[in-house]
């Protein structure tokens, strides 16, 4: 990753959100990209490995696996920041292109014309709409991503045992998770962390709304 370059993304972003959305920023970038990056990859490494069943046939620990597990907690994750971060790039776009149209305006007319965008990065007219729907579309994210969790892994917590009698298993058979407390204690702690993205946004969605 070329952190200068996501450095400076950062910085726009900041530039131009409000001080909820600043709080928003710092919380999904300390506690939900870095925990990912730095812990949460490392602790899920090891899970299809480590996923143990007390039978020896062929394909039966892939099935159970599959069947408890049908995505992984690590690449729906990744793509739920993928998905949460984009509306942000989104609104710097749109302060790029109010720039770019008055540069091309000054160019044409001289500095005597007559300005559209005085300040691009004021949040009025298109650009006020723009931030809002960002901020709905990010909150919408979290709380898909949060009922998609709960389907899959009920309460958000990992089991430690699972019985799986799916074929070609020959009977019932015990199936031994990898790490699952410390699973489960990630899972909680980056579903709490969405819970108050989820509320930064409503809020600052709010304040805008009134602000207007």
């Amino acid at each position: 990753m070329n952190w200068g370059v996501f450095e400076g993304l950062l910085s726009g972003v900041n530039k131009y959100s409000t001080a909820f959305g600043r709080i928003w920023l710092s919380l999904v970038f300390i506690f939900r990209l870095l925990v990912y990056v730095v812990a949460a990859e490392r602790v899920w490494s090891d899970d299809h490995k480590d996923f143990d069943c007390n039978t020896r046939q062929p394909g039966c620990t892939n099935v159970c696996y599959d069947h408890f597990f049908p995505v992984s907690h690590i690449r729906l994750w990744a793509l739920q920041l993928i998905l949460v971060t984009c509306p942000s790039l989104l609104v710097i776009m749109h302060v790029a292109y109010r720039e770019a149209k008055e540069q091309r305006r000054r160019a044409a007319g001289g500095d005597d014309c007559h300005c559209i965008y005085p300040n691009p990065g004021k949040k009025r007219g298109g650009l006020w709409w723009t931030y809002l729907l960002s901020l709905v579309f990010k909150a919408g994210v979290d709380i898909v991503f949060l009922y998609i969790f709960y389907r899959f892994y009920r309460n958000y917590t990992l089991p430690r045992l699972v019985k799986c009698d799916l074929p070609p298993c020959p009977n019932v058979v015990d199936c031994f998770i990898s790490r699952p407390t410390e699973k489960t204690i990630f899972t909680l702690f980056m579903v709490v962390t969405t819970c108050i993205c989820v509320l930064l946004s409503i809020i600052e969605a709010a304040y805008l709304i009134g602000k207007r």
